[in-house]
């Protein structure tokens, strides 16, 4: 058996080899519909700390409206119902179309996150290369166990996990459309795809990963291909192609019709899409210090630097692109559509363990075919379509600011000790942070996953709660005595611990919300009124979005934020530290990425005085 934290609410996970495990991951259950009265109630409870005594009664009287029976809100709880029934998740879809690929904002910094990952110990190409064949065998030999059953199954709280999502990771990408895009998968079709995106110096490579006999290409193969890859390549490509996937997706996908008119273009896109994943090899990233390389390290990856960096050597639409720069910075970006974050984290886990080996396989001593360059034929059209792109991306990653810390004062251990969820400790952390900053809470969104029901994505867990605003009005006054504080402080987590346990059994509030809003857009009504209320939108611009790395690595996960007035938050707690990425828009002057750093280190620090009061000799 193998022990691993998959969910941020650090549960222990099982994995289980061979035909039983694959027979439990059948078992799966349906995701569930919560009971609409506990939605409303719970709605209504998350309302509270939000908004003014007048202003909850006014949607109170709004909620309790829409719930009472006879009235339109048991109309569509019975449509979700019928839904649920008859389809393989009541809600995925539905969530993947809204969240995603309806959204017309950029991909970099808005949607796709980034994983930036310890540095390696090389510091030019040809460690780069040597450690960029590794993982591209890791990621096949990942891939290989997928395809065959051998993937563990994992387990939380004694229940299988979802395993859905796993063949899609490979040879899918996102396709832009004028009002919505939509995702193309290769790699369930009768002739799977066998080759691999290189990407260097802004030009695109197709590499072959396997061999005629369908056997998979050793690492020396591998980095031998590579090599001529770099040898093809010493030049930058004028024109960067990839910086059209950046773009606005409705600019992007006027410019993806022009692009594909081209037979030669046509090709080469294709062959991007349906590669199995995409390789970039980076140039150094630019140290201007050390206490600021991690940030730029967590930048380069999330979006490349800008177009005079590496930038060039992305194709944002791709589900999985792994990073690999000549400087020792490695990481991974995805495309959310496909890709979530533990699936994510399985794969990085398998990564992290292969490079670990030796290579075991002899290389074979055959011939191997040049790796195809993919050209692209540009007219004006294009090229004033990359210009457009060069600015445009510009100017986001100019705007936005990445903080990456460490903080080392303690990790996940100390509130354990005191019998207390470290997600939960983070999260009312965070408030109190917010407040310190703002001189108020606001609405805040973490991630959980739904992974223990058939086709589960993710819900929402919303802060902050009444305990939560309780603790944060106690804490700085001075006439409250430290176990008064610490009461109301365990209060806030532990109500924090218990909308994650109910998240976690699919009785979140959000997606059903959601799911009643697009149930009654499917059944042709108007939106009801409940969703056009002022407070529903209050309570829906979260203003901080906040995730954590389920991963046992030092590891910074990084993300833009949802709005233009809002942060996002990642972090990674480890056994004494915990790894943080903040981020806000350079745009906004009321928010500032480093202010509120500094106001999390503080709190963090006091939190730990709170439940550690120093003693009499120490504080002498």
């Amino acid at each position: 058996m193998i022990l691993r934290k998959v969910e941020p609410w650090l549960c222990s996970v099982v994995r289980s080899r061979g035909a039983a495990g694959r027979a439990m991951s059948s078992a799966v259950p349906p995701q569930p519909v919560p009971p609409l009265d506990q939605t409303l109630r719970e709605y209504l409870r998350a309302l509270e700390p939000l908004l003014p005594p007048d202003e909850f009664q006014h949607t109170q009287n709004k909620v309790l409206k829409f719930g009472q029976s006879g009235g339109l809100g048991p109309r569509l709880q019975d449509g979700l119902l019928r839904r649920a029934r008859t389809s393989n998740n009541w809600l995925s879809d539905w969530w993947v179309q809204h969240a995603y690929l309806e959204s017309r904002q950029p991909l970099p910094v808005h949607s796709n996150p980034a994983i930036s990952l310890p540095q390696r110990d090389h510091c030019d190409w040809r460690g780069q290369l040597l450690f960029a064949s590794k993982l591209i065998a890791a990621v096949l030999d990942f891939r290989a166990k997928v395809n065959t059953g051998q993937l563990p199954v994992e387990y939380m709280r004694g229940e299988p996990l979802c395993t859905q999502l796993f063949p899609l990771l490979f040879s899918s990408c996102r396709i832009p459309g004028p009002k919505h895009d939509y995702i193309s998968h290769h790699a369930l079709s009768r002739r799977s795809p066998t080759h691999i995106t290189v990407v260097r110096n802004y030009q695109f490579f197709q590499l072959e990963v396997y061999n005629s006999d369908g056997s998979r290409m050793t690492e020396s193969q591998i980095h031998g291909q590579l090599l001529r890859i770099r040898a093809a390549s010493w030049k930058t490509d004028k024109e960067p192609m990839g910086l059209l996937t950046s773009e606005h997706r409705r600019t992007w996908g006027q410019a993806y019709k022009r692009l594909l008119r081209d037979k030669v273009n046509k090709d080469s896109v294709r062959a991007i899409e349906q590669g199995l994943f995409t390789l970039c090899l980076d140039s150094p990233v630019m140290r201007i210090s050390d206490e600021k390389y991690a940030s730029r390290m967590a930048a380069q990856v999330l979006h490349g630097g800008g177009t005079f960096s590496n930038s060039g050597n992305r194709w944002f639409d791709k589900t999985l692109q792994f990073i690999v720069g000549e400087d020792g910075s490695w990481g991974l970006l995805y495309e959310q559509a496909t890709a979530e974050g533990p699936p994510i984290a399985t794969l990085l886990d398998h990564v992290l363990d292969y490079c670990q080996r030796p290579d075991p396989k002899r290389s074979p001593l055959v011939p191997l075919p040049m790796p195809r360059k993919l050209y692209f034929l540009i007219d004006k059209d294009i090229k004033r379509d990359i210009e457009h792109a060069k600015q445009n991306l510009d100017i986001l990653i100019n705007d936005l600011d990445v903080n990456v810390f460490n903080f080392r004062r303690f990790g996940k251990d100390l509130p354990k000790q005191h019998g207390l969820s470290p997600n939960a400790f983070i999260q009312v952390a965070l408030q109190l942070s917010y407040s310190r900053v703002h001189g108020e809470v606001c609405p805040a969104c973490d991630m959980v996953s739904l992974r223990m029901f058939r086709g589960g994505r993710t819900e929402f867990i919303r802060s902050p709660t009444r305990q939560t605003l309780d603790f944060i009005q106690a804490f700085d006054d001075p006439a409250l005595s430290r176990e008064a504080k610490l009461q109301l402080f365990r209060e806030a987590v532990d109500v924090y611990s218990a909308l994650t346990d109910r998240a976690l059994r699919g009785q979140g509030l959000d997606r059903h919300l959601l799911g009643l809003k697009l149930q009654a857009i499917e059944e042709g009504l108007s939106i009801p009124k409940v969703f056009m209320d002022t407070a529903y939108g209050l309570a829906t611009h979260w203003r901080l979005r906040t995730g954590q790395v389920p991963s046992n690595t030092d590891s910074v996960m990084c993300f833009g934020p949802l709005v233009p007035d809002g942060y996002a938050v990642c972090y990674n707690p480890q056994a004494d530290h915990v790894h943080f990425s903040v981020t806000a828009f350079n745009c906004c002057e009321e928010t500032d990425a480093e202010t509120l750093a500094r106001s999390l280190k503080h709190t963090l620090g006091q939190l730990q005085e709170l439940l550690q009061p120093p003693t009499a000799t120490a504080a002498a």
